[in-house]
């Protein structure tokens, strides 16, 4: 790909997502100054000419031993702002990780609907599009944003790995509560068209207030199968393993769990660690650095996300179709 009309940069924090985008696209990084001054304060510049160019910022928003996620997302907002006061033609955020996507919605008198906030934030520096993987709730989202978005899915990437696994396995697809059973939905049909049979579902009752979570109900049948508990991330651990331990405990034979985000924040590492999960399959927009590394080595399955994004990039600079990049 020509780097004429493109630039590509990768904010601290993330340049390790964003030098393996930056190897699959076949261009190097753009290069940029970050800035850090004493009082907390910091600056970021391009260090070339964005003028008419089309440009993509990749910073994923979580939290690091570096940075908050407020951080970040400040130096998001006030470097887009930059490179559209340089005359870039077009900025795309690709975020693979968006902060505050959870709360997107008031559950209570006064709360407040904070994806939407963030939205509003991306657009006041005149952000031109949006690129996330797997966000929170997709509705959502999309109804937060006026500037354009796009959203993509690790479904492929599961998919790819689940197949030669679990072979000839009677599999059943969980979702950890209800309001995921749409995903896991469209996993259960995208593996039952890989493998050219059917695939059964179910899902946990689970219901969350001030921060507890309750329900022990499980729908469906896992006895004797092979059972995949597929949710959009994985925080403390907890939903993961109260499912595995009702599926443990229903009879289900072998145990695994995929999330496309890894946070693993809190005591998760100790929180995942039953006999009866065997893998715990995630992608690489978030790195399982919070984990002890035996854990990790033991436990966790890492995929590449990053060739989901360069191929977007691609698609997005070319007016390429993103919708095919999802199809399985």
């Amino acid at each position: 790909m020509s780097t004429d009309e493109l630039c590509l940069f990768c904010l601290a924090g993330s340049q390790q997502f964003g030098a393996i985008v930056s190897e699959q696209l076949g261009i190097p990084p753009s290069e940029l100054e970050e800035r850090n001054f004493e009082d907390g304060e910091h600056k970021s510049r391009s260090l070339m000419s964005v003028r008419s160019k089309d440009v993509f910022v990749i910073h994923s928003l979580y939290s690091d031993e570096n940075q908050s996620v407020n951080d970040k997302l400040c130096r998001l907002l006030f470097f887009i702002g930059s490179l559209k006061d340089a005359s870039a033609r077009q900025v795309t955020a690709i975020i693979p990780y968006l902060c505050y996507a959870r709360k997107d919605r008031k559950t209570k008198s006064r709360d407040p609907v904070t994806t939407r906030y963030v939205a509003n934030l991306l657009e006041a520096v005149g952000t031109d599009r949006v690129l996330t993987v797997d966000v929170h709730n997709l509705t959502a989202f999309q109804n937060a944003f006026r500037c354009q978005t796009e959203h993509i899915e690790a479904k492929k990437l599961f998919v790819d790995y689940f197949v030669p696994l679990l072979g000839d396995d009677e599999i059943v697809v969980v979702s950890p509560d209800a309001g995921g059973v749409k995903r896991a939905e469209q996993f259960r049909q995208a593996l039952s068209h890989r493998f050219e049979r059917s695939v059964v579902s179910a899902f946990m009752e689970k219901q969350r207030s001030a921060g507890v979570v309750s329900g022990q109900a499980l729908v469906g049948d896992v006895k004797d199968k092979t059972a995949v508990i597929i949710d959009d991330m994985i925080s403390t651990g907890g939903t993961i393993a109260r499912t595995v331990d009702a599926c443990h405990a229903r009879g289900g034979r072998r145990l695994y769990a995929a999330a496309t985000h890894g946070l693993f924040v809190g005591d998760a590492g100790r929180v995942l660690s039953h006999p009866a999960l065997e893998k715990v399959v995630i992608t690489n927009t978030i790195p399982p650095f919070r984990l002890d590394p035996e854990f990790t080595e033991r436990k966790i399955v890492v995929l590449n996300a990053a060739s989901l994004v360069a191929d977007a990039i691609h698609a997005i600079h070319s007016a390429g179709s993103i919708v095919e990049l999802l199809e399985i």
